[in-house]
């Protein structure tokens, strides 16, 4: 099974690539604020001190919400929950943890014998083959148990450096930032890092701005503020306490308002700048690394969706896959 972290690492680099132009097309807009906050000035620091402390009032208990009772099987449900969700993963690992309570249990496996109970989730059969050669290595490497350290948990077949940081902070209260898509996401949007390309870019940011103590209760609030409010395609900004210090809010805000009165008769698109409608935009990268869609005569990027008469300007989300 791949290493989780390099797979979200390719998938970052062909999203921000991607020049299908369905991808291209906006997603339903956040609705505009007539009461636009401006927005706070702030150091990183200090904007993730704020938004730490304001994400503890709306989530007073942040915890993973994988169920698991020792560390063997947190391990195996965030292997198991690498490109799925938690709730999927809950509800395969009961049979799972009755059929294979030990690593030694496990470790008589083949994989054949455990994919029946993981077919739900997400990519069964590497995941099925990786929980095997784990649970091996756990009883000849380890002596049937989960090991510790960072560098001993990514030995282990299926285990990223997201899925180690994951196991060595929540099972042993080892200080570490595990970063998912929903860190990933929610860490660039609000600005606690400046457009980092990578998971890894992510985390090194933030460990430089987030102090040591509170590296554990951050990754439960940022992926749960990701999960339930700064979604991946309808973020719920009208519900965001952050709203006043975050980049992707900001940039939203500063899009073009809806033009009224365009003829889709004439064409799918309108440019301003010069005046014309047409049906097969251009694609024109802008400043931000965001492929637009283009006036093909100009290669103005102020563009409206004439059945919508909404701007076709993206802000970059940072969203994966």
């Amino acid at each position: 099974m791949p290493d989780e972290a390099s797979g979200s690492e390719a998938a970052v680099g062909s999203f921000l690539g991607s020049d299908k132009l369905g991808a291209l097309l906006p997603d339903p807009p956040v609705p505009r604020s007539p009461h636009f906050p401006i927005p706070i000035p702030l150091s990183r620091r200090e904007k993730a001190r704020l938004a730490l402390d304001r994400l503890r009032a709306r989530i007073p208990r942040p915890e993973t919400e994988l169920e698991y009772r020792n560390p063997f099987e947190l391990l195996v449900a965030v292997i198991l929950s690498a490109q799925c969700t938690d709730a999927r993963v809950n509800l395969v690992t009961p049979a799972l943890f009755a059929r294979f309570p030990t690593p030694a249990a496990m470790a008589e496996a083949e994989a054949d014998e455990i994919l029946p109970l993981i077919r739900s989730v997400s990519y069964p059969n590497q995941k099925a083959k990786a929980l095997a050669a784990t649970a091996r290595m756990l009883v000849e490497e380890f002596g049937g148990e989960v090991p510790r350290t960072h560098a001993e948990l990514t030995r282990l077949k299926g285990v990223g450096r997201k899925t180690a940081n994951v196991v060595a902070s929540v099972a042993f209260d080892e200080p570490a930032i595990a970063v998912d898509t929903h860190v990933f996401r929610v860490a660039n949007r609000i600005g606690l890092v400046k457009d980092a390309p990578t998971p890894l870019a992510v985390e090194e940011g933030l460990a430089r701005i987030i102090p040591k103590d509170d590296w554990v209760e951050a990754h439960h609030l940022l992926i749960l503020h990701g999960r339930y409010t700064c979604t991946a395609r309808a973020p719920k900004c009208d519900a965001c306490p952050l709203t006043d210090v975050c980049d992707y809010y900001a940039a939203l805000q500063a899009l073009p308002p809806p033009l009224e009165g365009l003829d889709p008769k004439r064409g799918r698109y309108y440019a301003p700048a010069s005046g014309r409608y047409f049906d097969e935009p251009a694609l024109k990268t802008d400043r931000r690394g965001v492929e637009q869609l283009a006036d093909p005569s100009t290669g103005s990027m102020v563009v409206y969706d004439t059945r919508t008469g909404e701007t076709t300007k993206r802000v970059k989300d940072y969203r994966i896959g």
